[in-house]
């Protein structure tokens, strides 16, 4: 089958724009380097889409979440990501979590069931010198295609560390000790209220853990690794503690609103666990990204109360994020300046997350099938969510400051109306977006049915 558009990477963002391209009447060549040789140091499968850090899409909440909010869009967008997401769900309390092995066999499936994909186990060294293609090789870019990125930019890579979170056997950990309960038992309803594991710690404990934390051997830089900023989302445990002893209290191990049915109290501090798969077999610890050496995580993170005997099925680890300068290099179109006829989309990008690379995908894909049958198609408006994560990838962002950003409420337009008290915001910020979504839908519904003729 002769490809229309070529997409390399079959990541989040790659799978889906291959989704929105073939629901469009275009047919696809997806080239992914897993599977034909090839492996990053994060993945541990071929599977497309694999979520490699945490397992949630973070808050599910339409209305008091941003990213909730670019989650009804893309369900509205007919989005692939959602829908297997929604599929794969785990009980995480408001968040949308999934069992990351029924999520990333449903994308791939699907993908591998289109008539007009072609998925090509393949890695590509080299830009496309012609035709439409989208990059989204995301942030584990192999070097020789990075190579040939920095070399068609005339930019440097920007990069920064991504850490990833240990995950634990559930019949491992002492739940004598630990309990289920969910932050101020507001759980989901398949959880009830208890979606989450808690291992109570006092004072004691806490300050012994800190000192082994910051004294544990650590993973060495490279020499292209100096320097390199974390993304807030991702910080290793070790570098927050680094910013004072307290700093774990009030992140990842806070104890408010997590009442100890053993003692009634709060405890000095708390480190949660989140259900990691369907059957509950795998939980990950929340927050617990590290670049501790395994050896060193094992020993410390047995010193926590209730993982005494814990069993790991995945330790933490830490891995390189590329990302380009997309203010500066990319048109509202999310096209190369220099190489128009090359599109970015998802991490690459410097968006930040799986549902943002994933929307940024979809975004790339609607737009690549838009100029393919000469029928532009609008920016999202800047009012929707999607609309706003777009606005500051390509061009609101500052270039010279440009770092990897999840979707918020502070990428949006300021609600004007003085009478929109700061309690009502978000759900001004939301009642405002869907209707701006409404016509940008029927744009994109239009097209749809342009391309299918």
């Amino acid at each position: 089958m002769t490809h229309q558009v070529h997409i390399i990477g079959g990541g989040l963002a790659g799978s889906e724009a291959a989704w929105q391209l073939a629901n469009a009447g275009i047919r696809v060549r997806l080239s992914e380097m897993r599977g034909g040789g090839d492996m990053t140091a994060a993945h541990q499968t071929d599977a497309l889409a694999e979520m490699v850090c945490s397992n949630s899409f973070r808050s599910d909440d339409p209305v008091n979440n941003a990213v909730g909010l670019l989650h009804q869009e893309m369900r509205a967008l007919g989005s692939l990501v959602m829908a297997q997401a929604d599929k794969a769900r785990v009980p995480a309390g408001s968040a949308l979590a999934v069992d990351r092995d029924v999520f990333a066999g449903g994308v791939t499936r699907a993908i591998e069931g289109h008539p007009l994909i072609t998925l090509v186990r393949e890695r590509i060294d080299t830009l496309p010198g012609e035709g439409p293609t989208i990059i989204a090789t995301g942030p584990l870019t192999a070097a020789p295609l990075a190579e040939a990125v920095a070399a068609a930019t005339g930019k440097d890579q920007l990069a920064f560390f991504d850490a990833i979170a240990p995950i634990v056997h559930a019949d491992s950990i002492d739940m004598d000790i630990a309990w289920k309960a969910s932050r101020w038992d507001k759980g989901s309803a398949e959880g009830d209220g208890k979606d989450y594991i808690n291992c109570p710690m006092d004072k004691a404990h806490y300050d012994a853990f800190v000192d082994g934390l910051l004294a544990g051997p650590k993973t060495e830089f490279k020499q292209w690794e100096a320097n390199t900023p974390y993304f807030d989302g991702c910080m290793p445990i070790e570098v927050m503690a680094e910013r004072g002893r307290e700093t774990l209290r009030h992140g990842p191990m806070k104890p408010v609103g997590l009442d100890n049915p053993r003692t009634g109290r709060w405890p000095y501090a708390v480190v949660q666990l989140r259900q990691d798969n369907a059957l509950g077999t795998l939980w990950n610890m929340v927050g617990f990204q590290t670049k501790l050496k395994y050896e060193a995580q094992v020993a410390l993170f047995r010193t926590i109360p209730g993982l005494e005997k814990a069993e790991f099925a995945r330790l933490g680890g830490l891995h390189r994020n590329t990302f380009i300068r997309s203010p500066e290099l990319l048109d509202r179109e999310l096209r190369l300046r220099s190489l128009p006829h090359i599109r970015f989309a998802g991490q690459i990008t410097g968006c930040e997350g799986y549902v943002e690379s994933a929307a940024v995908g979809l975004l790339a894909g609607l737009l690549t099938a838009a100029d393919l049958r000469g029928r532009p198609l609008s920016s999202p408006p800047r009012e929707t969510a999607l609309g706003a994560l777009h606005a500051h990838i390509t061009g609101d962002a500052e270039a010279e400051t440009y770092q990897p950003m999840n979707v918020n409420f502070g990428l949006f337009p300021p609600i004007e109306d003085e009478r929109v008290r700061k309690k009502q915001r978000k759900q001004a910020y939301t009642d405002r977006a869907r209707a701006a979504l409404d016509g940008w839908l029927a744009q994109c519904a239009a097209l749809r049915e342009t391309l299918a003729v």
